[in-house]
């Protein structure tokens, strides 16, 4: 064994730990973190939450040495309150499309007044209706609008999987403003680059924009991406090989999704509540700007 050179009361500095130990037994390393006071916990302290584990104390409600929250009532791992039903929103949000694709099979010409159409007949026939021309809802309601059993079927199925855990880790404010958010982005970037006069519709901006959110909170809870990052790029395959897909939602709502993710689960806590809703208002602005130039354009 080698010691550093110089007289006795010289000291080796101390390294630092490469990986954590656990708070409560330090000798024990360990890769995994209480999801509401984020100190380091063992496989013998950490107890299952809905999304991730939590230490004994955050489940205790007790304040234990001083790092734990100093609110009782439990939190999300996004900061958000954890609810009786961590799955409402989601369960909402499918009974919404599911209402909407009924109304749809029993009177097919609603469907014309919730697509996304940026602009129909093309010019000069009119009168014409779209987004152009003043038709902003079409932004929403196409997020909710589908027409083939199959979609309706793949979109509701990836939302109940993806949407679930996401609800549990965020909370159900942050979880619809991801959403709403994500659906709007893809919206946005379909009006922008799709041909005007080519309609749109369903929840698949959405539902890219829980993938995206999906990668964050994997991340987040130091777990294995390789699922996650397989089955998102057979998704972004079967978006550029397949035909009548409108690959401009897809790949808006994934980057909003990313953006608002990211901004939700791995902000400090100090200053979150400002950065997570800070990251959807800049979505936003950004999906006011592409459609006011696109309008522009058409008009």
């Amino acid at each position: 064994m080698e010691h550093a050179p110089g007289g006795p009361g010289d000291q080796t500095p101390p390294q630092p730990q490469s990986t954590p130990v656990c708070y409560r037994h330090p000798g024990r390393e360990t890769g995994i973190r209480c999801i509401r006071c984020e100190r380091p916990i063992c496989g013998d302290c950490m107890v299952s939450a809905s999304v991730g584990f939590q230490c004994p104390e955050c489940v205790r409600g007790g304040s234990g040495t001083g790092h734990a929250p100093a609110a009782n009532r439990p939190r999300t791992l996004a900061g958000g309150a954890v609810a009786a039903d961590p799955h409402l929103f989601t369960k909402i949000l499918i009974g919404i499309n599911v209402a909407v694709f009924i109304a749809v099979q029993a009177h097919s010409s609603l469907l014309n007044d919730l697509v996304l159409i940026g602009r129909w007949p093309p010019a000069p026939f009119a009168p014409q209706e779209g987004v152009a021309q003043g038709d902003w809802y079409r932004m929403v309601s196409s997020m909710f609008a589908h027409q083939e059993y199959w979609h309706i079927g793949f979109n509701m199925l990836s939302l109940w999987f993806l949407g679930g855990p996401l609800e549990a880790a965020l909370g159900r404010a942050r979880y619809l403003a991801l959403y709403l958010v994500s659906g709007l982005a893809g919206s946005a970037l379909t009006y922008l680059l799709a041909d005007p006069s080519q309609a749109t519709l369903g929840a698949s901006g959405a539902i890219f924009g829980l993938f995206g959110a999906t990668a964050a909170l994997v991340r987040r809870l130091n777990a294995d991406m390789r699922p996650v990052i397989a089955l998102l790029v057979i998704n972004l395959i079967l978006t550029f090989g397949w035909a009548n897909i409108a690959w401009q939602a897809h790949i808006g709502g994934l980057v909003a999704g990313v953006v608002v993710g990211f901004a939700m689960l791995h902000v400090p806590r100090e200053r979150r509540t400002l950065v997570q809703y800070g990251s959807c208002a800049l979505v936003l602005v950004v999906v006011v700007g592409l459609t006011l130039l696109r309008t522009a354009q058409l008009t």
